[in-house]
């Protein structure tokens, strides 16, 4: 069996593997990565059609704090001024002695997939940290991201890669990451913008002639394409998909029994090492879903379709426990929804691209604010589940004026201002000549609106948001706008006409609440015991960020390094 051979047809019954993962994301392609590193014989059982998770849609920033990459940026970073923001962001909501392990071997992890694999990483050159106004926190040298990555490498391989959100692509299918979007915005008024972006569309151009999507990957994309083709390169690796496990028995002379199904078919595979859980959480198992996130129906979410919460089942069938809860049970961001042509639903997330620009406000149904719209996704989410509880705030409406969303498009709309047709005919913008009639398509109060603006722009004149301290932080300012001309790039006023409004939910996009682990990633039963030969990384461990969103990449960062540690203890273990 190889890669390209995922079904079960291309397994023995009965066959030994030293290592077996239970989801293909990021941190389960990274733990199976590891182990082949170390010469194991891995098997990655993936339950959709497609490697890569939520991480193949995300922008794949990996926050791990003191590498080579960081210190190239910020060579006064260090360690010990990381664990003191996550000490302070977090307290008592993780075990600290998690957060010492991830911190002590991040480099370690980074250092070595870059020796022996196509994974690159390269620093952003200014990504603070999301609660900037705490001691410790930096303003770079922590979030990493992957390098492009040229998918025509992985020939037949790329197939079976998750593509990206379309409505993240641009051109029919054209990815592009941050640099690319402000050298595409840009390529009126800059040569070299003009020649970055006649690059990548001529080659966009050419991929569409030879191929069925877009060979250039960036963020997520690049990050699976590199950890897919890197595990291409080792003959003991294994992967089946449409596939889950059904059964685990106990360890018997030094090998655990795995029952493996798909589409009708069966196979037992045995390990010798040990099974990882990296099926990605919580969020799309029903039950757990409406006990911790009530309310919040699964169509909001934005991640990937596998996380049903079915590996964790299993574990706890073998003594594993839920951690106790932190601040939040899932990571969160306002999305905005809309009906596609084939009738799916996009489900768009409003990172940082409009909803902390000058120009732009958010309301809830009495057509007042409730929120910094500039503080990150996360508490921003969680802001508007608090603000329902007081009053109608879900759907919340993200509003703002003609020259708002030329400049920076609103939610799937892009900027320069046209297209709107198809928007507005299916509901997904709303348009008012005026704020007043643009407030009663919304079903507003009379005047409402007007009356929520008059305030904003006088204090968007002065600089300053005494009512939510929007534009207070280095976070907030980064995902400003400096360039636009304000006393403050969170702040500008509403008064180009027509004025424009969607709708804004919270969706959770992904698990915090996971399972117990120690600071090796072994699985560890109610009474603090490790269980043999069990792990839990990426969202069905427990986050050690205790459900605060400290930084970009809070997911994957961890994710890769206990994927590390878990693949380096389970091949210890198989090599007796």
């Amino acid at each position: 069996m190889n890669l390209l051979e995922n079904d079960l047809d291309g397994l023995d019954d009965g066959q030994v593997f030293d290592v077996v993962v239970l989801g293909a994301g990021g941190a389960g392609l990274s733990a199976a990565l590891f182990a082949a590193i170390d010469g194991a014989s891995v098997l990655v059982v993936e339950k959709t059609g497609h490697v890569g998770g939520t991480t193949a849609l995300s922008a794949a920033t990996t926050w791990v704090p003191g590498t080579r990459q960081g210190a190239a940026v910020n060579p006064e970073d260090t360690l010990e001024q990381a664990a003191r923001y996550l000490d302070n962001a977090i307290g008592e909501r993780s075990p600290r002695a998690l957060r010492e392990a991830f911190l002590a071997h991040g480099r370690e992890a980074v250092d070595r997939i870059e020796a022996h694999s196509e994974l690159r990483y390269r620093a952003y050159a200014k990504h603070p940290d999301y609660i900037s106004e705490l001691d410790g926190s930096t303003l770079c040298g922590r979030a990493l991201e992957p390098l492009p990555f040229d998918g025509r490498r992985l020939g037949p391989l790329l197939r079976l890669l998750r593509p990206p959100i379309p409505e993240f692509t641009v051109l029919g299918g054209m990815m592009v990451d941050r640099n690319d979007i402000n050298h595409l915005l840009g390529m009126t008024r800059s040569w070299a913008s003009l020649r970055h972006s006649a690059r990548i569309l001529a080659r966009h151009a050419m991929d569409r002639l030879r191929h069925p999507r877009g060979t250039r990957l960036v963020m997520g994309n690049a990050l699976i394409g590199r950890l897919l083709y890197s595990l291409s390169r080792h003959a003991k690796v294994s992967l089946a998909l449409h596939s889950s496990v059904s059964a685990a028995g106990p360890e018997q002379d030094g090998l655990r029994s795995l029952s493996l199904q798909q589409n009708g078919q069966r196979r037992t595979v045995k390990v010798r090492g040990g099974v990882v859980l990296a099926s990605g959480g919580f969020n799309r198992h029903e039950p757990w879903r409406q006990e911790r996130l009530p309310g919040i129906p699964p169509d909001w979410c934005p991640a990937a379709p596998g996380h049903t919460g079915q590996a964790q089942e299993l574990a706890q069938g073998l003594g594993a426990c839920q951690a106790p809860p932190g601040l939040s049970p899932a990571f969160w961001a306002p999305v905005s929804l809309r009906r596609r042509a084939d009738g799916s639903q996009a489900v768009f997330p409003h990172f940082v691209m409009d909803r902390a620009k000058p120009g732009m406000i958010t309301v809830d149904q009495a057509g007042e604010r409730f929120v910094n719209e500039s503080t990150s996704y996360h508490l921003f989410a969680l802001a508007m589940q608090e603000a329902h509880r007081h009053r109608p705030a879900i759907p919340a409406y993200l509003v703002c004026d003609a020259q708002a969303l030329r400049r920076y498009g609103l939610g799937m709309v892009r900027p320069g201002g046209g297209g709107l047709a198809p928007f507005l005919a299916d509901g997904y913008l709303v348009a008012g000549p005026t704020l007043e009639d643009l407030g009663r398509q919304l079903g507003l109060p009379a005047g409402a609106l007007a009356r929520t603006v008059e305030r904003f722009n006088r204090h968007a004149d002065a600089g300053v948001d005494p009512d939510f301290h929007r534009g207070e932080t280095a976070y907030q300012h980064n995902i400003g706008d400096a360039t636009a001309g304000g006393r403050n790039p969170n702040l500008g006023r509403l008064q180009e006409a027509p004025f424009y409004a969607l709708r804004l939910y919270p969706g959770d996009i992904g698990a915090s609440d996971g399972l117990r682990t120690d600071a090796q990633a072994r699985l560890l039963d109610a009474g603090g015991q490790a269980l043999p030969g069990l792990y839990a990384v990426g969202n069905d461990m427990s986050s050690i960020m205790g459900g605060v969103y400290t930084a970009p990449g809070i997911t994957i960062g961890p994710g890769l390094v206990f994927a590390y540690l878990a693949a380096r203890d389970a091949c210890a273990r198989a090599r007796g």
